[in-house]
C-alpha cells in the first residue's frame, strides 16, 4: 500500500499491537484468528496509522476497506464515512461492522457548531461529555444520518444501527 516504517517525516504502516490485555482468538474462527492474531504475539489491526511529529499516531487508511456482515452483505465503509460526512451535526465518523454482526456501529465526532445550539434548542445542559451521551442528541444525529443514507439511496444494511457520539 506505499506505506513505510521510513517515511518521513511521519512513519506509516499496519497498526499492530501486542501484550497481556490482547485476545486469544476469534470465537470458533480459527482461520480469522491465524490471519490476525500472529505467532510471535502481534494482533494486526487493519489499520494504517501514522506516527506524528508529537508522538501520537493517527489512523489513516485501512488494510482492507471492505468486510461483510453476518448475513453476507459486503460494506465499503469509507463510501459510507462520505456520505455520512455530509450531515451538518458531524465532524468526523467512523463505520465499523464485522462478520459477526449483521449491523454497522459509527464512531461520530460531532460538530458543535450545529450540535451546540441544537443542544440549547432541545433544552440539554451540560458539558460536551454530558451533551454526547445525551439520548436526544444521539437520536438527533442518528436520524440525520438516515435522511442523508436515505437521499444518497443507501440499503437498509448500509445504516448504522447504534452510534456513539
Amino acid at each position: 500500500m506505499n506505506y513505510y516504517a521510513t517515511d518521513k517525516p511521519c512513519p506509516r504502516g499496519e497498526i499492530c499491537i501486542r501484550g497481556a490485555n490482547v485476545f486469544v482468538g476469534y470465537f470458533k474462527d480459527p482461520e480469522k484468528t491465524k490471519e490476525d492474531l500472529k505467532e510471535d504475539g502481534w494482533f494486526h489491526t487493519g489499520d494504517v496509522g501514522q506516527w506524528n511529529p508529537n508522538g501520537t499516531m493517527t489512523i489513516i487508511d485501512r488494510k482492507k476497506n471492505i468486510f461483510k456482515l453476518s448475513q453476507g452483505e459486503y460494506v465499503a465503509a469509507e463510501y459510507l464515512e462520505g456520505i455520512f460526512i455530509r450531515s451538518p451535526y458531524i465532524s468526523q465518523v467512523f463505520v465499523y461492522g464485522d462478520s459477526l454482526h449483521s449491523f454497522l456501529v459509527a464512531v461520530v465526532v460531532p460538530d458543535w457548531d450545529t450540535v451546540g445550539p441544537a443542544s440549547k434548542s432541545l433544552e440539554i445542559e451540560g458539558t460536551n461529555e454530558e451533551i454526547c451521551r445525551h439520548p436526544k442528541i444521539n437520536e438527533l444525529i442518528l436520524k440525520n444520518m438516515g435522511e442523508i443514507g436515505k437521499q444518497a439511496n443507501l440499503h437498509g444494511f448500509e445504516y448504522p444501527k447504534i452510534i456513539y457520539v
